[in-house]
């Protein structure tokens, strides 16, 4: 079982945020292994995993950029191996962007608006139900979270 079928989700590279919560909550007042403390051995192992399983779906879905990387793995898109090459263009403006954060000369706002762009050029791909979409479409997803991931990764860097 997945993450989607076991909340009940759509399989698609967003999640409705306010239902995540409430799935979770439900979940685990089901599932919670000390509902099952006075259960056989068998079932209280059987809670354990759920429990589990259901903590590691929350904190993907809690994620947008985990919940897309999940999405893509599920279909079939990516793998952890993977070494997906991202568009030279992409790489020379993050080339430029870790030139200026190694000469101290970097403000942060243009990662935020290299991201606001990421997001307006793929939000009308996103919004689509995930049986819609074309391979083409799938693609720009992948592409997508392959920026973003590299983003992220600039980020964390500013942070540490």
């Amino acid at each position: 079982m997945n993450h989607f079928e076991l909340f009940e989700f759509e399989i698609a590279p967003i999640i409705d945020k306010s239902l995540l919560t409430k799935k979770y909550l439900q979940l685990q007042k089901q599932y919670h292994p000390d509902n099952y403390s006075l259960s056989d051995e068998n079932e209280q192992n059987q809670s354990l995993e759920m429990s589990s399983l259901i903590n590691k779906a929350f904190a993907v879905f809690k994620d947008d950029l985990k919940t897309i990387g999940y999405f893509l793995e599920i279909k079939g898109l990516i793998s952890e191996e993977e070494k997906y090459q991202l568009p030279p263009s992409f790489l020379m403006e993050m080339m430029e962007v870790n030139e200026q954060i190694d000469e101290g000369d970097f403000d942060a706002s243009s990662i935020d608006d290299i991201q606001q762009e990421l997001d307006k050029e793929i939000q009308f791909v996103m919004q689509k139900k995930a049986l819609d979409f074309t391979a083409d479409e799938l693609l720009k997803i992948k592409e997508f979270y392959y920026k973003k991931k590299y983003l992220k990764r600039i980020l964390d860097r500013l942070t540490d």
